[in-house]
């Protein structure tokens, strides 16, 4: 199925970047679910996220910060035990990420809890309402913000619309001086523009991968993605 999907002509009208092509959508789904194991990096968005906390909420002092930050911490256990349910909604004494994300709206804790209601709901399959929280949540200035598009980018794929996918990974690989995030959302760029029938832009977006970050993990296999679309040395 998904070398049919490679070398078919793009036979469809076409769209613009804003509008989702609804002849494409079946093999969009269709080639990212092909392609899922090897694209997939919630457990690394996630684990940033973790990392990163402790040095985000030391930007904050007070009361308010302290209180969301230990009701975080409860629901933070439940998400890596992947009780994602628990981690969500709370256990009825302990609250979960989404209340935590409005009751301490304005705090560190309650903004990163926007993040991880986000993957909850990515990883449940509930690529709506990730995506709400992704947009509502706000990592300006730190690297959960590339993340956060990533992420995003991922549930567009997931439900199918091609165009916003890309240029939600597009924002993730921004930073051309972030070696870890920007390398790893690039291959996602290019999965994205493959599925999308622009193998050009595809090429284009594993060649920087190529060219401008050789030690990434992704790097290691790359000439192979662009042998695969043609592009030989």
């Amino acid at each position: 199925m998904a070398n049919k999907i490679r070398t078919q002509p793009v036979r469809e009208k076409q769209y613009k970047d804003e509008e989702i092509n609804p002849l494409t959508i079946g093999k969009v789904e269709a080639f990212y679910e092909t392609n899922k194991k090897k694209i997939s990096t919630i457990s690394t968005v996630v684990l940033g996220a973790i990392v990163l906390f402790l040095a985000y909420t030391k930007l904050y002092k007070g009361p308010a910060e302290e209180k969301a930050a230990t009701a975080l911490s409860y629901s933070q256990r439940y998400f890596e035990g992947d009780s994602l349910n628990l981690a969500l909604n709370g256990d009825g004494k302990n609250l979960g990420f989404t209340k935590i994300a409005k009751k301490f709206s304005g705090t560190a804790a309650g903004n990163l809890a926007l993040y991880y209601e986000g993957i909850c709901y990515l990883k449940m399959g509930d690529f709506a309402n990730a995506i709400k929280s992704l947009k509502d949540f706000n990592g300006k200035g730190t690297l959960v913000a590339s993340m956060a598009y990533g992420a995003m980018g991922e549930a567009y794929m997931e439900s199918g619309d091609n165009a916003k996918a890309i240029e939600s990974f597009k924002k993730a690989t921004a930073d051309k001086d972030d070696a870890l995030v920007t390398p790893m959302y690039l291959y996602h760029l290019g999965i994205a523009y493959e599925a999308g029938g622009k193998t050009s832009e595809a090429k284009d977006a594993f060649k920087r991968i190529r060219d401008e970050y050789p030690k990434s993990l992704h790097a290691r296999d790359i000439d192979k993605e662009l042998a695969r679309l043609g592009e030989l040395n």
